[in-house]
């Protein structure tokens, strides 16, 4: 047997029988002959907390001490699952992200990871021990200060522990069953996949599925690293997420395709599933000059302020005034930050105003094939049409579609396409057992 990384998000380690479960499970894991090495996060609700009452002690916390805050939470969970785990008779080790070789860039609150040395770890493991890592965390190279990784920083460090010490698999156990066709909180039909590709698997989390954090994947697809999502509550296989399906998991989807495809045409477009995201805002440029370069200055203002910003459209000019609107969208936690960074260059820009959104909502068609298949984009806007979905922004690639639509809008559009391409299960409901859906 080997090297197994089990990932156990927050609302698996929620209180202290959601620990002692989880250390039931682990243990388990080490019984069945595996090396076992646990990333854990902070039990429930706790980083929120701290979030929260670093905001009522200091409205604008240094970088580098609200890390330092945000890091106890790990810390904490992290301590009390080995205490766990000792207590039904196996060794267990403790570590921080710093201990267990976690080496990160110096921007604090969403660092990203350089390299990883798990020298601490190997030892733990040839010792016998089972190696607890805090998630989420890791020490900068240069000032070596305690940093956080962001937003699903966790599965980024179990992926990363995972190519780091070449592990079999890297295991993300949730409060679902695995990757559903959609949100199992607004679509109670949605069916869980089996398996997925990397690349169909970066577009649902790109889209805003939150079983996986796009970071996550994008780093094992990178070393080739396969994940299986599962739920800790549970003891159902979940779903696999990898370059090639396993040899079991390949035999269910052929039967499944001679089951389904009947008299449908053997090149159809294989659709993944639905995502949809209401955690973002639209900014509108109004009457930008229609020349060269004014897009590229727009984009870099945007660039030096550090946003991402995801879908892009730029209207037609007017013949008669010579200018025309361009509107992207971007996280709302970054649409304040981008609206000063405009207005400071308004001059440099040219622009007459600035049109800020944030009562939106996205809906994406994830799929192979697409493409290829035109009758899938027209399935898919008549479906919201019939839903009475008006469409503000379209965005395409050879295996995506996503649509900007109004915030009030978004969960019914997701069960009318979710329905409209056949993805709505038969049999049971699915389940989130911890009510979050991570």
């Amino acid at each position: 047997m080997g090297l197994v990384v089990q990932k156990y998000g927050g609302s698996s380690v929620a209180d202290a029988e959601g620990i002692k479960r989880v250390a039931k499970r682990i243990v388990e894991a080490k019984k069945n002959g595996h090396q076992v090495v646990v990333v854990v996060s902070a039990m429930g609700d706790t980083t929120d907390e701290l979030i929260d009452l670093a905001e009522q002690v200091s409205p604008m916390p240094s970088g580098r001490e609200f890390d330092m805050l945000l890091t106890a939470g790990e810390r904490i969970s992290m301590a009390l699952l080995a205490m766990a785990i000792k207590n039904l008779g196996h060794s267990a080790q403790s570590f921080t992200g710093s201990q267990a070789g976690v080496i990160t860039d110096s921007v604090h609150n969403k660092a990203r990871i350089i390299d990883v040395t798990p020298g601490r770890i190997r030892t733990a493991l040839d010792e016998g021990n089972i190696a607890i890592v805090a998630g989420f965390q890791g020490v900068s190279q240069d000032k070596k200060d305690i940093t956080t990784l962001g937003r699903g920083g966790s599965d980024t460090t179990a992926v990363a522990l995972a190519a780091a010490l070449d592990a079999e698999v890297c295991e993300i156990y949730t409060d679902v069953d695995g990757v559903f066709t959609a949100d199992p909180r607004v679509v109670k039909k949605a069916q869980k996949i089996d398996w997925i590709a990397f690349e169909d698997m970066l577009e649902l989390a790109a889209s805003g599925s939150k079983v996986l954090l796009h970071r996550c994947v994008e780093y094992a697809r990178r070393y080739d690293i396969p994940i299986h999502v599962r739920s800790s509550f549970s003891g159902l296989q979940g779903t696999w997420v990898s370059s090639a399906p396993t040899r079991q998991t390949q035999l269910q989807l052929q039967h499944q395709s001679q089951h389904q495809q009947g008299d449908k045409p053997v090149e159809q477009a294989i659709i993944s599933g639905v995502a949809h995201d209401t955690s973002e805002a639209k900014v509108t440029v109004v009457g930008v000059p229609d020349k060269p370069g004014e897009a590229a200055v727009i984009f870099r203002t945007i660039a030096d302020a550090e946003i991402n910003i995801d879908m892009i459209v730029q209207n037609v000019s007017a013949a008669s005034t010579g200018l025309t609107d361009i509107s992207f969208t971007l996280p709302k936690a970054e649409g304040r930050k981008a609206i000063d960074a405009l207005e400071k260059n308004k001059a440099g820009i040219g622009f007459e105003s600035l049109r800020y959104d944030d009562q939106i909502g996205k809906i994406s068609l994830v799929g192979a094939g697409m493409k290829t298949n035109p009758g899938v984009t027209a399935d898919f806007f008549k479906a919201l049409a019939d839903a009475g979905v008006n469409i503000e922004l379209i965005s395409t690639s050879e295996i995506r579609i996503s649509v900007v639509t109004r915030a009030d809008d978004v969960n019914e559009a997701v069960r009318a396409v979710h329905t409209a391409f056949g993805l709505d299960s038969d049999s049971d409901e699915a389940v989130v057992y911890g009510g979050t859906g991570r």
